[in-house]
């Protein structure tokens, strides 16, 4: 079990300045090679709390699925939304992210009067909002956020896996493993391969000649 959980401090600060539904937001698969970047915004209600909530990066995933449909039951709104690879492509990740946060922080009903959002601001962002650096620790709607988004990611990398089983989405969920590396360059990309994110020194460890054909 992690050893930090994450606080309701920073919402309840805002909420007694007058800010009634204070939101969070964060994104999950930004650094995948496959797969759609997913995003998720929650309000929490204060009189519901829901125990246990921190960075879903420390849960085990066990601990995330039983949490992710107590906080959906708990809250008083929630969203989810998702960026396509494509789109990643046409956008840059980094874009990309940030366009998914403003679709699921929209997608809530009703809308927050305050976003907390891990990390920094999205910029141009009509709801007024605060960057929280490290938030998806320190603050529970954030933790909430990335705890629903990355079960609702894992549990659809898993359905893709069942389609195309060759590069082992159901294990790695399209981070850049050695055994994701290896598929690449046996079979190539595939169609939710993400073409344009390229981390530095990605292959590295793979023999020029048995590289996909789209490197």
């Amino acid at each position: 079990m992690p050893r930090t959980r994450a606080s309701q401090d920073l919402e309840d600060a805002l909420r007694h300045f007058g800010f009634v539904h204070v939101a969070g937001a964060d994104e999950v698969g930004r650094g995948c090679l496959a797969g759609p970047v997913v995003a998720a915004a929650v309000v929490l209600d204060p009189a519901r709390p829901v125990p246990g909530l921190a960075d879903s990066k420390l849960l085990t995933p066990v601990a995330r699925e039983r949490l992710a449909p107590r906080i959906k039951t708990a809250a008083i709104a929630w969203a989810i939304r998702e960026v396509s690879p494509a789109d990643i492509d046409r956008l840059n990740i980094r874009q990309a992210s940030l366009e998914a946060m403003r679709l699921a922080i929209r997608a809530l009903v009703p809308l927050p009067g305050v976003v907390l959002v891990d990390g920094f601001p999205i910029p141009g962002f009509e709801i007024p909002q605060r960057g929280v650096v490290g938030g998806d620790r320190s603050c529970t709607a954030i933790a909430a956020a990335s705890i629903i988004a990355k079960v609702y990611r894992d549990t659809l990398m898993v359905h893709l896996h069942a389609e195309d089983p060759r590069y082992g989405y159901d294990r790695h969920k399209g981070y850049g493993t050695p055994d994701h590396l290896a598929a690449i360059a046996r079979h190539g990309y595939s169609p939710i391969h993400r073409r344009t994110f390229r981390p530095a020194g990605l292959f590295d460890t793979i023999e020029p000649a048995h590289r996909g054909t789209d490197d």
